[in-house]
């Protein structure tokens, strides 16, 4: 069964007879779990309405450059950060030639220039024109550019001629899509995360916890399963899904994710600790309902296990990545985090003002000892995959320099 669980898909339709069949590709997408939002040219509009695909989609329909109800107008800008993969169906041989030139003057070309994710064409167009050295020229630099090419088929044209050049059929392009995210970088390795808040009980109501909601977690967890890695996920409450091949342990409190963890640990290869675990609980838990009074009401509070340190301190401890949520100092704070805790990797983000908790999207610094990235503003699950490939970089590199 073909999963696109919580994928962003942008769809591309240019200009091609087969645009009738990108109607097929949405419905194939949306039933694959993914969102879609759909940019149609102006060739495109030519064979489909936008009215098809809005319907299809759930979402607006994208066609100009310069969008008035955009913030700053910038919409190529902001449908190039949402999306976790562009895939262009149908991509006529004038898609294909304005690609490989890195023209920006239509929404689809500028969003393919300036997004961080994965790009995928299914060709489309007469047989003749495909065989045009040109066009094979054409494809030869988006190749060489890490643009994807999903076909095309050989068979019967809508002009009447047979060849190579007919667009793949929808559940076809929807396995491809699927495969992109499927990248095996930890295939055969366990892999240990917490995520999501803990909750600190007050009394039997009330309790102690933050705002996070848990996606960067999942995200990651999500990533690491397509990367061919036993993941297991330690979540607090959270509303979210389990992620697709995903064993996911539920936990309330700090003391509760500790255990858990500690029970699970031995049998991981790598720790990812993106769980905002509260740093105190209450010393004490009423019994009954506090009930309100006009007093000053004062909770003595202790601290939490620190979960990922003692885990980083095992004698035999697994690659162990940290998150840190900063308000200010972003780089200084992680970076101290990083060495107190003996931490192979920490990914620190600001939090705050519509940052970091609760949000779609977002951008992380990423530290080890010797490295520092930035992964700018994007979905959570496409910061989620680039992360994971960095930890299995980070693991390979450790596993090659411990032999």
């Amino acid at each position: 069964m073909i999963s696109l669980h919580n994928k962003r898909l942008l769809l591309g339709v240019s200009g091609s007879i087969a645009a009738y069949k990108a109607a097929e590709v949405v419905r194939r997408f949306k039933d694959a779990g993914a969102e879609v939002r759909v940019v149609l040219t102006a060739g495109g509009a030519e064979f489909v309405t936008p009215l098809t695909f809005q319907a299809l989609s759930g979402n607006p329909v994208h066609s100009e450059l310069l969008d008035t109800e955009a913030e700053a107008a910038m919409g190529h800008i902001q449908l190039a950060r949402w999306a976790d993969a562009v895939i262009i169906a149908p991509a006529s041989a004038n898609c294909i030639a304005r690609l490989a030139q890195g023209r920006a003057d239509d929404l689809l070309s500028a969003i393919c220039l300036a997004t961080e994710a994965p790009v995928a064409i299914a060709p489309a167009m007469n047989q003749q024109m495909w065989v045009k050295p040109s066009t094979q020229d054409n494809l030869r630099q988006l190749t060489q550019h890490g643009v994807l090419q999903f076909g095309p088929a050989v068979g019967e044209q809508a002009c009447g001629e047979t060849g190579p050049g007919r667009m793949l059929e929808a559940g076809q392009i929807a396995q491809c899509t699927a495969d992109m995210f499927e990248t095996g970088v930890l295939a055969g390795r366990s892999v240990l995360i917490t995520a999501g808040p803990t909750q600190e009980a007050i009394d039997p109501v009330r309790y102690l916890s933050n705002h996070s909601s848990g996606k960067m977690g999942y995200a990651v967890a999500q990533a690491a399963a397509e990367a061919g890695a036993r993941v297991t996920l330690i979540s607090g409450p959270t509303a979210l899904p389990i992620p697709p091949r995903v064993n996911r342990i539920d936990v309330s409190s700090a003391q509760q994710m500790y255990e858990a963890v500690m029970q699970q640990i031995n049998d991981n290869d790598i720790f990812i600790a993106a769980a905002a675990v509260a740093d105190y609980r209450p010393a004490r838990e009423a019994r009954q309902k506090i009930k309100k009074s006009k007093d000053i009401l004062t909770l003595e509070l202790q601290p939490n296990p620190d979960i990922l340190a003692e885990v980083a301190a095992l004698t035999d401890a697994p690659i162990c990545v940290g998150f840190a949520a900063e308000t200010e100092n972003l780089e200084r704070h992680a970076r101290e985090k990083l060495q107190r805790k003996k931490l192979d990797m920490i990914a620190a983000n600001a939090v705050g003002e519509g940052r970091g908790f609760g949000t779609d999207d977002n951008s992380l610094l990423v530290l080890t000892l010797d490295s520092m990235q930035t992964l700018s503003r994007a979905s959570k699950s496409s910061l989620g995959r680039q992360l994971v490939r960095m930890i299995a970089e980070l693991f390979d590199r450790k596993r090659s320099s411990a032999h």
